[in-house]
């Protein structure tokens, strides 16, 4: 029968404290950014100039529709191939795994902006209102209260795309792991605890998503 040991495990606790850092450090940036390119992307999507409209469409689909992981290999090796700029680990997941996100982010908001009712805009408009302010006054917070569950559960997904990062051996949570499993092995105890970590991070978040999603549920009731 296999005779856990976890106490081997806190000689390298430095290790794993940094690899969560890392982890959580990676998660706020591309989830920052991604909002960032979310909100540009699903504006312009509804912009009914198809030369505007149109690139950002090829541009989410192109990031649904293709794996993640392939994204970071495909930046981090192919990219620098084309354009002659060398990018590190850490570029290449940023950018690959901003622009991911930023194209499930951009539907979310698109999404949002297209339920609110259109007399709002109407009457915004009514009142003298430009095309800008009508988004930033009138719309948009209305709208961000919708987004606001899906947006939490797409950062959740975004927090766990990070544990893709070791394939570029980008020092995260995951690729310590690997790290000390070959240097102990001992990969059941290892992979456990990273696991707990994950879990400890992600339960808490999860619920928060699920209150918002009920609680808009039940305002929209109301």
């Amino acid at each position: 029968m296999y005779q856990w040991d976890f106490h081997t495990l806190w000689q390298y606790r430095n290790i794993i404290f940094i690899g969560f850092g890392y982890t959580v450090g990676y998660t706020v940036i591309v989830v920052i950014l991604g909002l960032l390119v979310g909100l540009i992307a699903g504006l312009c999507r509804l912009s009914p100039k198809v030369y505007i409209s149109g690139p950002f469409r090829a541009y989410v689909e192109l990031f649904r529709c293709t794996p993640v992981l392939v994204q970071l290999i495909w930046f981090y090796y192919a990219l620098p191939i084309l354009t002659g700029i060398e990018l590190t680990p850490g570029m290449a997941a940023v950018l690959a795994l901003t622009l991911y996100g930023g194209a499930f982010y951009s539907e979310i908001i698109r999404g949002g902006v297209i339920s609110i009712d259109p007399g709002q805009s109407e009457a915004g408009m009514a009142l003298g209102m430009t095309q800008f302010q009508l988004m930033r006054r009138v719309v948009l917070p209305q709208a961000f209260k919708r987004m606001t569950p899906p947006l939490v559960s797409q950062s959740i997904m975004q927090l766990k795309n990070t544990s893709l990062l070791s394939v570029l051996a980008v020092p995260d949570l995951l690729y310590q792991g690997q790290i000390i499993a070959h240097d102990t092995y001992r990969p059941l105890e290892i992979y456990s605890l990273i696991a707990a970590l994950y879990f400890a991070i992600l339960l808490p978040a999860t619920i928060l998503a699920k209150r918002l999603e009920v609680k808009m549920s039940d305002g929209r009731g109301a």
